[in-house]
Formats: structure tokens, C-alpha cells, sequence
């Protein structure tokens, strides 16, 4: 065990006082921050208004057109449209909406003149507007009350309950939590466990390994190696989450209350109506404090480590039968990323039917179990997750760790030492069932 612990010493101190530890480990709260200022910038920036300017020859649109979103229309019935077309930006206008005598049933003819492209939300509200008109015109002229007919209308939102406790639901916020936490173990192990593979194949092509097997035994070498870089990455991890909570904490003490009430606003008015608006957030905000934070965090850091162990000994072993030709590993790696990128797959499923039987069985077995059952959990425990299927789950992940360790180990043992030879996969699990 002592010559172990100073293998993943080794491992660790020597990837924690590398330069690109630090960059990235700073990058990614940082990235986090402007996911946060960015939106509340561009919400503040871009609410400059716009005149524009209304020949409206119909009569229909006259004072018909709402003052919105930061668009003001200003009607000018008289003024010739060439002219206008010529000179509406010494006038500060930003377009020219021309409007011919049109029929209310066929509205055609209608053009929008500026001097170049017009933004999607600009467009999106100026045709809102102009069919929104049209359509009251033509109930008003057919007799219909458009205010009996709001009045008919239903909005009615029906509150999702689950488990003993009737906790409100948003399966939205499952969703998005529940994606998150997959693919970032994706991620995990194929960044972490490709590094282990990397960090065996450096050992073993300039000869550093076999200086280090005289010293230890090739399975001492191997999980040293696995457990250090585990260390570092979940070092990485708890950075990144303390970082990122006071990130979180003191942003809204360097923005002012005038841009996170734009922002604000803005976002509101994106979706049409601001009772409904905030009724959503409320509900979102229901959701989040309603999951399971403590048993969350719990099963990720479980998976992280199980993930990554389970991957990562497999890893090193397809390290140690590299030489100097990379396109012999590229070949060997494949039946390894096969069930990762079949694990992304599942969750991709998951996060949209947690209690499908794909979810449930790729939940449970180690293949995929780190990804999917990250991407169940939010859903509740022990609602859409019996508990029986987390311990299962649990149980599965460990007892697959310790065979892969067991295998590799084996693996391992032989192929870090062997040099100058191209190995089969069919070979190195002839290693495997072999005894002694």
C-alpha cells in the first residue's frame, strides 16, 4: 500500500503543477460567469429603441399598432414614400413600413424599407402586430366580440405532483438537471480515462516502466496510476463547484438592479405575457428547491468515481499494449467507446422517458449505469427511481470494477512489458483466462 500511495502521489502532484491544470480548472467558472452576465448584457444593450415610420394608405393600421418591446411607430398618412425611402434616417428613423389601400380579406402589397437586414426579432414583432390587427378587423367585421372570445379561451396549467409528499414537478428542470449530470460524466470518462490511457503509453515507449516495475509490482503501478489521476480530477471538480457558488453569489452585487430588472423583463416579454412569465418561475423555482440536492450530488460523485474507475482500468490496460504506432491503439480503444457512446445514446432516451425499460436496464448495467442513472435521478428518489434499482445499480457498478480491475490486471501485467510485437485483441484476452 505504501508503494502505492506514492505512485498516486506521484500522479497527482505531477498533473496538478502543470500549467494547464490551472488554465482550465479557472476556464470553466469563468465560462460559467458569462453563461450568467452575457444574457443580462445583451438584455440591457439591446433595449434601443426603434421609430418607424407608418404610411399607412389604408386607413386600416391608424394608432392601430402597439408601442412594444422597444418599437414605436410614428404615422405620417401624407408623406411620399420615395422621399421618405431617401431620407427616413436624417429623420432618426430606423425603417419605413409602407401600407397600401389593401383588402382586409387579402392583405397584400404590404413592405418594410431600411438599409439593411432587419433583425428576427424586429420582423417578428412587426408582422405579430399587423396580423393581430387584421384579425380583429376581420371579427369585428364578421360580428364576433373578441372580448367573449378571449373570455372563451382556456390557459388552464395543470400542476404536476409526485411521490408520497405530492412535490410539484417540471420536467423541464428534471430534463436540463438530469442531462447535465450524464453528459458531464460522458465527458469524464473519456477525457479522464483516455489520460490514463496516454500516461501508460508515454511510460511504456520511453522505458520508464521498466525502471518502475523493479521497484513494484505491474498491479501496484496500475492502480497508483488510476486513483492519482481520479484524485486530480475530482480535485478539478470540487474547484469548479466552489468556485461557481460564489460565482453565483456575488454577480448580483456587481450588476445593477436596472440590468437585472431588464433582463428580467426580457426575458418575460420572450414569452408573451408576464403573469404567465412569472408564474413559470415560480414553478421552476419550486422544482429546483423541491430536488434532492444532498442524494444528487451524492450519486454523482459516486458515479464520477465508479465511472471512471470502472473505464479506466480498461483503459490502462489498452495502454500498456501500445507501441510507437498510434493507429494499433485507435483500433483497440474501439470495443472501449462503443458502450460509452451507446451510454450517451440511452441517457439521450432517459432524460425523456426515465421510466422506460431501456432507461431502467441502462441505469443498472456498469456499461452505462454512471450516465444514465445521473440522467434518472432528478426525476426523484424514490418516485421514478425505486431504491431497489439504485442499490442494484450501485451494487452492479462496484462488482463490474473489480472484474475490469481483475482483467487489466492481467492485461497489464504482461503487455507493459512486451515491446516491438503488434497486439490482438483476441491475444490480450487470451492473457485473461490464462492461469498463473
Amino acid at each position: 500500500m505504501n508503494k502505492i500511495w506514492l505512485i498516486i502521489k506521484r500522479e497527482f502532484l505531477t498533473r496538478v503543477r502543470k500549467r494547464s491544470f490551472l488554465v482550465v480548472t479557472l476556464l470553466v467558472p469563468v465560462a460559467f460567469a458569462a453563461m450568467i452576465i452575457i444574457p443580462i448584457l445583451m438584455a440591457v444593450s439591446g433595449n434601443e429603441s426603434k421609430r418607424i415610420a407608418v404610411i399607412d394608405k389604408s386607413g386600416i393600421f391608424n394608432n392601430q399598432l402597439p408601442d412594444k418591446r422597444g418599437v414605436y411607430f410614428k404615422y405620417l398618412p401624407d408623406a411620399n414614400l420615395d422621399s421618405l425611402k431617401r431620407h427616413y434616417e436624417a429623420e432618426d428613423y430606423s425603417g419605413v413600413l409602407y401600407i397600401p389601400d389593401i383588402d382586409i380579406n387579402r392583405p397584400v402589397g404590404l413592405e418594410y424599407y431600411s438599409k439593411g437586414q432587419v433583425g428576427i426579432s424586429l420582423e417578428s414583432a412587426i408582422n405579430g402586430d399587423i396580423n393581430n390587427v387584421i384579425e380583429r378587423k376581420r371579427m369585428e367585421q364578421e360580428g364576433i366580440d373578441k372580448s367573449k372570445l378571449d373570455a372563451l379561451r382556456s390557459n388552464i396549467s395543470v400542476d404536476f405532483k409526485s411521490g408520497d409528499d405530492e412535490k410539484k414537478g417540471n420536467s423541464w428542470v428534471a430534463y436540463g438537471v438530469g442531462y447535465a449530470c450524464g453528459f458531464t460524466i460522458y465527458i469524464v470518462l473519456l477525457l479522464f480515462g483516455t489520460s490514463v490511457m496516454r500516461g501508460v503509453m508515454e511510460e511504456k515507449v520511453s522505458r520508464i516502466a521498466e525502471v518502475m516495475i523493479s521497484s513494484v509490482k505491474p498491479f501496484q503501478l496500475m492502480m497508483g496510476k488510476i486513483v492519482g489521476i481520479a484524485a486530480v480530477g475530482l480535485l478539478q471538480f470540487l474547484i469548479w463547484g466552489v468556485l461557481i457558488s460564489v460565482i453565483y453569489t456575488i454577480i448580483p452585487l456587481f450588476l445593477s438592479p436596472e440590468s437585472i430588472q431588464a433582463a428580467s423583463q426580457s426575458n418575460m416579454m420572450a414569452q408573451g405575457n408576464n403573469a404567465e412569465a412569472a408564474e413559470a418561475f415560480r414553478r421552476v423555482t419550486d422544482v429546483v428547491d423541491s430536488i434532492n440536492w444532498p442524494l444528487l450530488l451524492s450519486c454523482f460523485i459516486f458515479y464520477f468515481l465508479g465511472g471512471y474507475l470502472f473505464y479506466s482500468s480498461l483503459f490502462a490496460a489498452i495502454g500498456s499494449l501500445a507501441n510507437e504506432d498510434a493507429s494499433d491503439v485507435q483500433q483497440l480503444t474501439f470495443p472501449i467507446t462503443v458502450p460509452i457512446i451507446i451510454g450517451i445514446m440511452i441517457m439521450m432516451k432517459a432524460v425523456h422517458d426515465p421510466g422506460s425499460q431501456l432507461a431502467v436496464w441502462g441505469s443498472i448495467i456498469p456499461f452505462t449505469s454512471p450516465m444514465v442513472m445521473m440522467a434518472r435521478l432528478p426525476y426523484g428518489v424514490p418516485g421514478t427511481v425505486p431504491y431497489w434499482q439504485l442499490a442494484l445499480s450501485f451494487a452492479f457498478l462496484i462488482g463490474g470494477f473489480i472484474v475490469n480491475t481483475w482483467a487489466a490486471g492481467k492485461i497489464y501485467r504482461t503487455g507493459i512489458l512486451l515491446y516491438g510485437k503488434k497486439i490482438t485483441l483476441k491475444e490480450a484476452l487470451k492473457w485473461v483466462v490464462k492461469k498463473g
